[in-house]
């Protein structure tokens, strides 16, 4: 009996806390609709520009399920990155050279992949191939890796922050520092500068690791990096402290994860956008993570400078500022300054 007593307990605490069994419920069903929908889309078909190609081989690119676009001018690297191309082929006097993009090693191997099997026989000569990006040794660790960073840094301070902010709440301790003179911007202010300094730290020794020790490639300013993973920290930051304000206890903090932080990952460069549909596409805007994931990306691999990464940095301010804003606002739940 006494057994059946815990057994009851247990259940009346579930159906009193409604957040939590509405989450138990909902939650995997909906991580699953994502996962059906993104690991359901279509296959990537590569996007190739050629020039002086024989008609042949733009015949055979295409029903090889590539995009192919003719271009009258030979400038691999202007047209790869005017139009997004994969790779640029040229022919010059019978001499063939490939540029590959080579950001993606997957994509990289994918067009290699689809020109050896539209390769015409009487062809003797082996082809050049160059890249504007990376190199034939780069790794899948070096193209997902600028994402892995910032997917980490946005996750574990999401987290701290969190859960440190709504145990200040449920102590007592915010409770005692709103009954001063204190107005909720300033305390608002503190708390994020507060966290702020140990998430910066944080973001410094994951980047300087997976440079440094990991070797993980880099090719444009480390400052940048710096840039990116402290506006991601603050992004992450303010975010997390603005959804304790909801939470009643450290389960429910919990509960944000797989509704905030798992869609985050989805859509922040692991996977392939190009190949989800348009509409799926269009949620990664609402994505803090996807911004600070390209701008890692376009710095540590393609060396992207200011101007840029400069859309993704005032992105990354405005959403920081927003939640800041908003953080504001919710305390009045909290209680009333």
């Amino acid at each position: 009996m006494r057994v059946l007593a815990i057994v009851t307990r247990i259940i009346q605490q579930f159906f009193r806390d409604k957040r939590t069994l509405a989450l138990m419920l909902i939650a995997p069903l909906f991580i699953l609709t994502l996962m059906n929908f993104i690991f359901d889309s279509e296959a990537y078909s590569p996007k190739i520009g050629v020039h002086g190609a024989p008609e042949q081989l733009v015949t055979v690119l295409g029903e090889n399920d590539s995009k192919v676009i003719e271009y009258e001018e030979n400038e691999p690297e202007k047209w790869i990155t005017a139009d997004g191309l994969d790779a640029f082929i040229s022919f010059d006097k019978g001499n063939q050279e490939i540029t590959l993009e080579g950001s993606d090693p997957s994509v990289s191997r994918a067009v290699l992949g689809v020109l050896q099997k539209s390769g015409q026989p009487d062809q003797q000569a082996q082809p050049s191939v160059n890249y504007l990006h990376g190199s034939d040794d780069m790794t899948s660790f070096d193209y997902i890796g600028p994402v892995l960073i910032g997917v980490f840094i946005f996750f574990f301070v999401f987290l701290i922050a969190g859960v440190s902010f709504l145990r200040e709440r449920t102590s007592g301790t915010l409770d005692r520092i709103m009954a001063t003179p204190l107005k909720r911007w300033e305390l608002v202010l503190g708390y994020v500068i507060g966290f702020g300094i140990f998430t910066t730290f944080q973001a410094v020794l994951i980047s300087a690791f997976s440079i440094s020790v990991l070797d993980m490639m880099m090719e444009g300013p480390y400052f940048y990096v710096l840039l990116i993973t402290f506006l991601l920290a603050m992004t992450s930051l303010t975010l997390g402290t603005l959804l304790s304000t909801f939470a009643n206890n450290e389960l429910q903090m919990f509960q944000f994860i797989p509704l905030v932080i798992v869609p985050q990952v989805f859509f922040s460069g692991l996977f392939k956008l190009e190949t989800m549909a348009e509409w799926l596409q269009s949620i990664s805007y609402a994505m803090p993570l996807k911004y600070g994931a390209v701008a890692l990306q376009g710095i540590m691999i393609k060396g992207y400078g200011w101007e840029d990464i400069a859309q993704d940095v005032y992105i990354l301010l405005g959403f920081s500022l927003a939640f800041l804003i908003l953080n504001i606002f919710a305390l009045k739940k909290v209680r009333r300054l």
